[in-house]
């Protein structure tokens, strides 16, 4: 009987030795029992996806629900991380990297969320998805890792830091956000007069120097300049931007019912009017006249500018108010050029040597 050919590793097989063969049989049975790298189930870390082997069943964040709203996105509930572990944060947009111990710090609804009370959202590279606006969340980390922060400067910013720290329920931050909200004045409050009685009361009683801006566009005696209504607004702008510059030092009222003035500046110290800029005046064309009105800019702003020396309650100072006066004297003080004084020295010195000297 002739011998079957066979393949070349079942001959290599029928010439080994018998010890030998044993021993590759067991070894290969060895590696049946053990499951392969792609058979072994993978779990969602906290830095991203990676294999068991280098995670404990603590830091574990096991899939509880159907997936997220996005292709990818999956519910995950936190089961026991380490507070040392860090997590990748998608606040809006806006991405973080923190640790579990410090979203933990306080009781929160960071803290229910990273303690496993509530689910999360991820997505498929890991990133734990907050839909909310991130602009203020590094502020609110610093808060939990520290215990203070410093505000955002304008009010409009601290208002959204407490929006976003009721969401978060951070009561420690929710209270210093509302005091500091509490504190802060509104921007500017400019009264409307509406009678005579009213503006004597508010100019008697004011602590502050005091503006006033007298508009009476209802005043149609005469035709208005081409130019007189661009003026007009113009005066009103800039009262607008003086009140918004100097609200805190000075006191501005607007009278829209005034007398027959059109558009007239009023400058009060001490509940006494000390300057006044009138705006109008009345121009002579060939077959009528017409009623002007001007902006004298430069002039505003310089009696807005003296008019910060009456702050002081008693008296305005008496320096400032001759470095500013265009005027050889205010309140008794005198004023002279250099000039004048050398002359008045060399009088009085002729005038002791003449007395010293009578003969």
């Amino acid at each position: 009987m002739l011998d079957r050919p066979h393949p070349t590793g079942a001959r290599d097989r029928a010439n080994r030795n018998p010890a030998e063969t044993r021993s590759r049989n067991a070894h290969q049975q060895q590696q049946q029992h053990v499951p392969s790298e792609v058979g072994r189930p993978k779990y969602l870390a906290l830095v991203g996806i990676v294999s068991a082997q280098s995670v404990t069943p603590a830091d574990k964040i096991e899939p509880d629900g159907a997936a997220g709203g996005m292709s990818g996105n999956q519910k995950t509930l936190i089961r026991g991380p380490h507070p040392s572990e860090y997590v990748k944060l998608n606040v809006g947009g806006c991405l973080y990297y923190t640790t579990i111990g410090t979203l933990c710090k306080q009781d929160t609804m960071l803290r229910a969320m990273f303690s496993g009370r509530l689910e999360v959202l991820t997505d498929s590279e890991g990133w734990i998805l907050i839909d909310r606006c991130g602009t203020h969340f590094g502020t609110i980390l610093n808060f939990l890792r520290d215990g203070s922060v410093a505000l955002p400067e304008t009010t409009k910013g601290i208002a959204e830091l407490l929006a976003e720290s009721k969401y978060y329920c951070i009561e420690e931050l929710i209270e210093a956000c509302e005091k500091v909200l509490a504190k802060k004045e509104p921007i500017c409050r400019v009264p409307l007069i509406t009678s005579q009685k009213e503006e004597q009361y508010l100019i008697s009683t004011a602590t502050k120097p005091v503006v006033k801006l007298l508009i009476n566009r209802h005043n149609n005696k005469y035709s208005y300049t081409n130019t007189s209504d661009d003026n007009l607004l113009k005066n009103i702008e800039l009262f607008d931007k003086l009140s918004l510059r100097f609200s805190g030092r000075v006191f501005f009222i607007k009278d829209v019912i005034g007398s027959s003035e059109i558009c007239c500046w009023s400058f009060y110290g001490n509940g006494k009017k000390v300057a006044e800029v009138c705006c109008t005046s009345i121009v002579y064309a060939t077959d009528k006249k017409h009623t002007k009105v001007e902006f004298p800019e430069a002039r505003i702003f310089e009696e807005t500018l003296n008019i910060l020396l009456y702050e002081n309650k008693n008296a305005p100072d008496q320096e400032l108010m001759q470095a500013t006066s265009l005027r050889g004297a205010v309140g008794g003080i005198s004023s002279y050029t250099s000039d004048e004084e050398e002359e008045r020295t060399g009088l009085a010195r002729l005038r002791s040597n003449k007395q010293n000297n009578p003969t």
